[in-house]
């Protein structure tokens, strides 16, 4: 079940629902077992490949390749920019760039009609529930509901699939 709560915006004052999470960010390890369970590789394999691959999409987009995962989506970077530009495309040069983001879309499937049939990451059965307040504080882990991890989304419009 996935979370949300009510949030009213400052800039236009009307109220959404804002997708929030409970508890600690899953780990490397959890992730590695629940691989190896649905498979026929050993949680230590898993978790061997896991630790590698933040270095191999660094190597791959370092050479100025996107990287695509099939079932799970695209990686890439996007520089930032110091100042306001510069006025001609000549001026233009590497001594601009200020900071380095990956980004990440996920995968998605169309239909005939060009229409998302599914996207990864976003089950067909997800099932939003308001995170009532009164959640005890010990719910899922030990750790207060709503403070596990970054929201995807800081417009607090929420993400939806």
């Amino acid at each position: 079940m996935s979370y949300y709560i009510k949030q009213q915006l400052k800039s236009n004052g009307k109220w959404y629902p804002k997708a929030k999470t409970i508890g600690k960010p899953v780990t490397t390890a959890e992730v590695a077992k629940k691989l190896a369970d649905l498979s026929s590789l050993s949680t230590g394999d898993v978790k061997s490949v896991l630790d590698l691959l933040g270095g191999v999409l660094a190597d791959f987009m370092n050479s100025g390749r996107t990287v695509k995962l099939e079932g799970v989506g695209t990686f890439y970077y996007t520089v930032n920019a110091e100042g306001n530009g510069v006025d001609t495309a000549d001026k233009v040069n590497a001594k601009q760039i200020k900071g380095t983001r990956v980004r990440f879309i996920p995968e998605v499937s169309r239909g005939t009609k060009s229409e998302i049939t599914t996207r990864s990451l976003v089950g067909p059965g997800t099932f939003w529930e308001l995170l009532d307040e009164n959640i005890p504080a010990q719910a899922v882990d030990g750790t207060t509901p709503g403070t596990g991890g970054e929201d995807d989304d800081d417009s607090g419009q929420g993400t939806f699939g």
